[in-house]
């Protein structure tokens, strides 16, 4: 099953996530969850980072919330909000 986690950082908290990068990056390399794409959210400007999106294949919901825990970000209190949800891909047409 795919699943997206989509997160909003607190207000100005571009330093702690730049303060906490090398982590989150090592940790997505090493995670048994497969991540089929990820990457930061952007403010309307298209460069200010203001939170995470990730596309995963896991085996429940259970192991993405586990996963998600476990990130050097929520950690860090980084994001004010996170959403998890079961995700139905229906179209992938990169080929």
């Amino acid at each position: 099953m795919h699943y997206v986690i989509h997160c909003l950082d607190h207000e100005g908290a571009v330093q702690k996530r730049l303060d906490h990068y090398e982590a989150h990056k090592a940790y997505l390399g090493s995670a048994k969850i497969k991540t089929i794409i990820s990457g930061p959210l952007l403010a309307d400007d298209e460069q200010t980072m203001i939170g995470s999106c990730f596309v995963l294949e896991a085996g429940s919901l259970e192991e993405v919330e586990a996963f998600n825990r476990a990130d050097p970000f929520f950690k860090a209190n980084l994001w004010a909000v996170i959403s998890i949800r079961p995700f139905s891909k229906r179209v992938d047409n990169r080929s």
